[in-house]
């Protein structure tokens, strides 16, 4: 079948007309992108589906979305028997309400119970409902903080956790096998799927403000934040959990509020893309809040920013915030005594937890392996991800973690201090870690490739002026499981970890500096800078090649 009865027989089975129309175009027109779309299948991973909304099956697109629907339900009743159920949500980006639906059909229409949420809502009120109302899986249509023209397909299990290997591949073999046989329009479906009501929001929002305790002194009534949702689905919902738990009103970033699929303030939904947070800064330098609290648009990312001594904000690293909260973390009651990280953040929370005889633990990068760990009290990985309440979420969560961000402020507050003297006081008890990330979006993933092949076969033996100690392959295996990724060690607690993105077309290297800290932590940040200018020029080399 050539390229073009591959297109005709997919138009014949779409159900989208915008899809359809966009296919007929191609047909007649460009045969150069006609063929991308069809240039294999979107890959189903760990992290599910994500990519560009367009037709064919390198695309998201319904076809896809309802292929993908039925190979998951059939896992689901293998696994499960025949009172398996799902909950799926879906934030505001295009079309997530209408794979969301066409999902809820063909799972019922597989004898799979199916519980829509009742409205555009974060990835974590998504998790948190899997356990609450103990069903088998969940399936979130997000693709976070992607471009406005993607969209995106996690899979969660009844643990509330996103899948790892080899479910992914067990379900990838079914979807494929469904594509194979049969047509989207023979699948059998059934709209009964049960609509869920407010009450989940309410149970979701009533465990929030609980993990934070009463407010016994007061102090929350005396602070303010700036919050942007990023033109997302967090907004209302942060908004109330602030007024629940008695922080002061908060200030919205009008612009930046109300959902919007087409991200129209920002070139990407990232908090951590360059521009992305300019009309918040912008507010908060207008309004003076204590506290500048960003959500990536599904609210599972949360960003900081805090007034500095000079008068002016800035933005907290995500290491920063994790820093912050895992002291937070490590002074809470809880038989849970386990802190834990992904392998590309910052060091310093393996010495917090020793300094508070609390287990530690890393990972890879991805809450799906943070959130499995049993005795697990607090996670967070350097990409804005922190896990606060593992009991209830086993998965990263913005609004929760903005929560407990902002009740930490009130304490500090409440003594003169504010959470830069928190972490000045961590590094001279623990050292300074400084970290950085570097990277690199691409066009074409073969550059990726090329990249880790260049600095594997032809590995640095100097970066920033330090030796190179040691290079581990974390392909080749270590005490957690292969993945692509390089791991450098360099002299004077210097370390650079390398590895392609699991949900964007870039490549990243992480970058850490330890530096002691004398009698002036000012001249430690200067000497730290310094350091991890020099790690972040030789790495810019390598990825201008």
């Amino acid at each position: 079948m050539d390229l073009h009865d591959m297109a005709r027989a997919w138009l014949d089975q779409d159900p989208d007309p915008a899809t359809r129309s966009e296919l007929e175009r191609l047909i007649e027109t460009n045969d150069a992108e006609l063929a991308d779309c069809f240039a294999g299948r979107l890959h189903f991973g760990t992290a599910g589906l994500r990519g560009p909304l367009g037709p064919g099956p390198n695309r998201m697109n319904r076809v896809v979305v309802l292929q993908s629907a039925a190979g998951l339900a059939r896992y689901l009743t293998e696994h499960f028997g025949p009172e398996c159920s799902v909950v799926i949500g879906y934030d505001a980006r295009h079309n997530s309400d209408v794979f969301a639906h066409d999902t809820a059909s063909i799972m019922q229409g597989a004898g799979v119970r199916a519980f829509v949420l009742p409205r555009p809502l974060p990835t974590p009120v998504l998790a948190f409902a899997i356990r609450h109302l103990g069903a088998s899986a969940g399936v979130m249509v997000t693709a976070s903080h992607n471009p406005p023209q993607d969209n995106g397909y996690k899979v969660y299990l009844e643990d509330g956790c996103q899948i790892v290997p080899p479910v992914d591949e067990e379900i990838a073999a079914m979807i494929d096998s469904v594509a194979s046989s049969m047509r989207v329009d023979e699948l059998p479906r059934n709209d009964g799927w049960q609509t869920l009501d407010e009450s989940i929001v309410h149970s979701y929002a009533g465990r929030a403000v609980e993990i934070l305790g009463p407010d016994e002194m007061g102090r929350r009534a005396d602070v303010v934040s700036v919050i942007t949702p990023m033109h997302g689905v967090g907004g209302r919902l942060l908004e109330q959990l602030l007024t629940d738990a008695g922080f002061a009103p908060c200030v919205r970033v009008d612009a930046q509020f109300d959902p919007d699929p087409d991200f129209s303030t920002v070139a990407f939904p990232n908090p951590e893309e360059p521009g992305a947070m300019d009309l918040a800064l912008a507010t908060a330098e207008r309004v003076r809040p204590d506290v500048i609290v960003a959500n990536d648009p599904d609210a599972d990312r949360c960003a900081i920013g805090i007034p500095t001594p000079g008068g002016d904000y800035r933005m907290l690293s995500g290491d920063e915030v994790g820093y912050a909260l895992g002291w937070w973390a490590s002074r809470r009651d809880s038989s849970r005594r386990t802190l834990a990280q992904s392998l590309v953040s910052g060091g310093m929370l393996k010495a917090i937890a020793a300094s508070s005889t609390l287990d530690y633990q890393q990972t890879l990068t991805g809450f799906k392996w943070i959130g499995r760990i049993p005795t697990l009290r607090f996670g967070y990985e350097e990409a804005l991800g922190y896990c606060v309440d593992p009991e209830t979420v086993r998965d990263k969560d913005g609004i929760t973690a903005a929560l407990a961000v902002v009740d930490l402020i009130a304490e500090l507050k409440a003594d003169s201090r504010s959470i830069l003297d928190l972490l000045d006081d961590l590094a001279r008890e623990h050292g300074l870690y400084a970290t950085r990330q570097v990277s690199l979006r691409v066009a074409d993933l073969s550059t990726i490739r090329d990249i880790m092949e260049s600095l594997r076969s032809q590995p640095p033996a100097t970066v920033g002026k330090r030796a190179v100690e040691t290079i581990v392959d974390l392909q080749k295996g270590t005490d957690l499981p292969p993945t692509d990724g390089l791991v450098l060690t360099l002299t004077g607690q210097g370390r650079i970890i390398v590895r392609p993105s699991g949900t964007e077309p870039k490549i990243k290297a992480y970058l850490q500096v330890v530096v002691q800290v004398g009698s002036s932590i000012d001249d430690a940040r200067e000497t730290a800078e310094r350091q991890l200018d020099d790690l972040a020029n030789d790495v810019g080399q390598w990825f201008s090649c």
